[in-house]
């Protein structure tokens, strides 16, 4: 499902797509060249105080070649292009995470952090190249203007996106603009005879970080946190004082998923929770230029009682450092699996032609003094697999096959064990779904036909589900052995064969997604989070813990 913020900008665990190394054709001396000319194009050449004769001689050596590649080279080139490239495949040598962010690009890298962006406020998919709403953002610009769950948006402004392999970039490139500005979008409806046209005003969307906060009972809450961007803290405080309101005494904060954001949002975050003057987080760089150490300061809403963090391969950046930091203090149990591992801080850089230098000036360590990235000696393409290869060797299935050298052993504040060397390994370890990894689940989720078939089910059955409460719904409605077959059916109609072992696999699963989606559109984002996390594994490890008082930790531990 797709919203119009979510622009797939960088990811704080991921550098921009790179080609491989088999696709590099120029010389890496001519790449090292390319790419020294256009960071010192952009700022003053200023030796480096460690080597000055070796970054004259490359400033030197650059200005040199660019000018013969120029002038020169059999056919034309474009020298921009050539540099971006060339500053790419430079800061692969140096780290996974040092990134250079082209002009064209930066605007959408940045949008990922900001808390609200000016659009029409529509959630949508892409279905057999037919752009089709999910659901308008509620009193956002599309649901004023009428637009309805399941209408095929067949134009923007008059230029066609659907029927030609329109890509989500494209669509969220043409459905934002500036504030206050008009779009006609020519949309069409089931039970319509002919396509209409409806103007859009565009507004100021919000664009939440803190995905859901609710009540599980009556004294457990969940909070969902997807990043930390500009307003994270803000509405992460909001949502903690609406459910302490409610009764909350245990919490359960889910940063499964994250990966990461503004540092500052995490250290505020985890301040809410750690009492006293304690560290939370410092960097390490060259020199005591990028050195730092954060501690807690203020009086936290959440203190004390019983505190659960959800983490997984892809809670990573910030999210990393909040979890390490609640771990080593012994204010939290962690439940789930080995995070991402990425623990080395970027500094913008803002280049004159509007692109940006993201490099790396230090590493995160948490206050046990783990270092939380994991090890990129094998290069880059080893450490863009290295999920792949967890799964291949069974860490997400088995806890036992995750293995720490004795000298990657550190201590909590009250004792307990944990270790370093990349990630943040939990204290309650859960295997990832099996049933996820069936191929006739993967077919269906290639095709998006889980997603469509919720979707049509809500149009089919509008009335009905409009005369439920969400209560009512979720306890009653259930996804029927019929209604698996019809969405079989569906499949089959899309080349998809039949694959009854394969159903009977994944069953569980489908009708949980199922459920969750009917809930979404029809009720909101709030209910899709409740009806997964009924039947989700972690979540379910999560209120056990609670339940148990594990997570009672201030009281003293005897986990060791």
């Amino acid at each position: 499902m797709n919203t119009e913020p979510n622009v797939s900008p960088l990811p704080a665990t991921e550098p921009a797509p790179r080609n491989t190394r088999r696709q590099v054709r120029q010389p890496l001396l001519l790449a090292l060249a390319l790419a020294c000319g256009i960071l010192l194009g952009a700022n003053p050449f200023r030796p480096s105080s460690q080597n000055p004769d070796g970054t004259a001689r490359g400033y030197l050596k650059f200005k040199e070649i660019l000018s013969y590649v120029d002038r020169d080279y059999v056919d034309s080139v474009n020298a921009e292009e050539l540099s971006d490239y060339a500053i790419s495949r430079m800061l692969e040598r140096l780290d996974p995470h040092s990134v250079f962010i082209p002009a064209k690009q930066q605007q959408q890298a940045s949008s990922f952090l900001q808390s609200d962006f000016d659009g029409v406020g529509v959630e949508f998919n892409i279905f057999h190249d037919t752009v089709t709403v999910v659901s308008p953002v509620s009193g956002g610009p599309a649901e004023q203007a009428g637009l309805q769950p399941g209408d095929k948006i067949l134009a923007v402004a008059g230029e066609k996106v659907s029927g030609i392999h329109t890509t989500t970039e494209q669509m969220f490139n043409r459905l934002r603009g500036p504030r206050g500005s008009n779009v006609v979008l020519q949309i069409v409806r089931r039970g319509m005879a002919k396509p209409m046209n409806v103007q859009v005003t565009r507004n100021r969307i919000p664009n939440s970080s803190v995905d859901v906060a609710y009540m599980v009972d009556n004294q457990t809450g969940y909070i969902k946190v997807s990043r930390f961007a500009s307003g994270t803290y803000d509405e992460f405080k909001a949502a903690l004082g609406d459910l302490r309101r409610q009764g909350l005494t245990h919490l359960i904060l889910d940063l499964r998923g994250n990966p990461g954001g503004y540092l500052d949002r995490a250290t505020k975050m985890a301040d809410e929770f750690i009492g006293g003057t304690k560290k939370i987080v410092y960097t390490d760089g060259k020199g005591d230029q990028y050195d730092s150490q954060t501690y807690s300061r203020v009086a936290g809403e959440f203190e004390q009682g019983p505190l659960v963090v959800l983490v997984d391969e892809g809670s990573a950046s910030a999210s990393e450092v909040l979890a390490g930091a609640l771990q080593d203090h012994d204010r939290a149990l962690l439940v789930g699996r080995r995070t991402f591992g990425k623990g080395l801080v970027q500094q913008p850089i803002a280049l004159n032609d509007g692109s940006e230098l993201r490099l790396t000036i230090a590493r995160y360590y948490t206050p046990s003094g783990r270092s939380i990235q994991k090890s990129y000696q094998g290069g880059l393409e080893a450490y863009e697999k290295d999920l792949v290869n967890r799964q291949q060797h069974g860490e997400f299935f088995h806890a036992d096959s995750i293995h720490f050298a004795d000298s990657l052993r550190y201590r909590t504040t009250h004792g307990r064990t944990v270790y370093g060397g990349g990630g943040i390994m939990p204290d309650v370890f859960v295997a990832r779904d099996t049933m996820a990894f069936s191929a006739y689940y993967t077919r269906l989720q290639s095709h998006n036909l889980i997603r469509k078939y919720a979707l049509d089910y809500v149009q089919d059955h509008k009335a009905e589900l409009e005369g439920l409460r969400f209560e009512q719904f979720n306890q009653s409605f259930r996804i029927t052995d019929i209604q698996l077959q019809r969405l079989v059916g569906m499949a089959t109609q899309d080349g998809i064969p039949a694959d009854a072992a394969g159903l009977r696999r994944c069953a569980t699963l489908v009708r949980s997604q199922l459920k969750a989606l009917i809930a979404r559109t029809t009720y909101g984002k709030a209910a899709y989070f409740q009806v997964l996390n009924q039947n989700d594994a972690e979540m379910q490890q999560a209120l056990q813990v609670i339940h148990d008082g594990r997570a009672t930790l201030m009281q003293g531990l005897s986990m060791k």
